[in-house]
């Protein structure tokens, strides 16, 4: 099993909850007031007057066959609207009760 960290801009929020209906990924946790920035580029996301706007972060476990599904799913959200932007992170569950 796999975790995937998806961090979007709130503005990506309602089609990041689409995308998971899609793919029927039931279980997911979600903060919604996420603060920070990218690596690369684009702007601060911090929630301040200077940086008003705040992103969302979106973690889910999966089968090891539905990750390279999801992340093209991201991919492809990201390619909409470079500037606002969205990430996923995967890694390994090796247990969980």
């Amino acid at each position: 099993m796999k975790a995937i960290l998806i961090v979007y801009n709130q503005a990506h929020s309602e089609k990041v909850e689409f995308m998971l209906d899609r793919l029927e990924i039931r279980g997911f946790t979600q903060w919604t007031e996420v603060y920070g920035r990218g690596s690369d580029n684009g702007d601060p996301h911090m929630g301040t007057h200077t940086w008003p706007e705040s992103n969302a972060a979106t973690l889910t476990v999966v089968e090891d066959d539905i990750v390279d599904v999801v992340l093209e799913k991201v991919k492809k959200l990201d390619a909409v609207n470079e500037e606002i932007g969205v990430r996923a992170f995967v890694w390994d569950i090796l247990k969980s009760v």
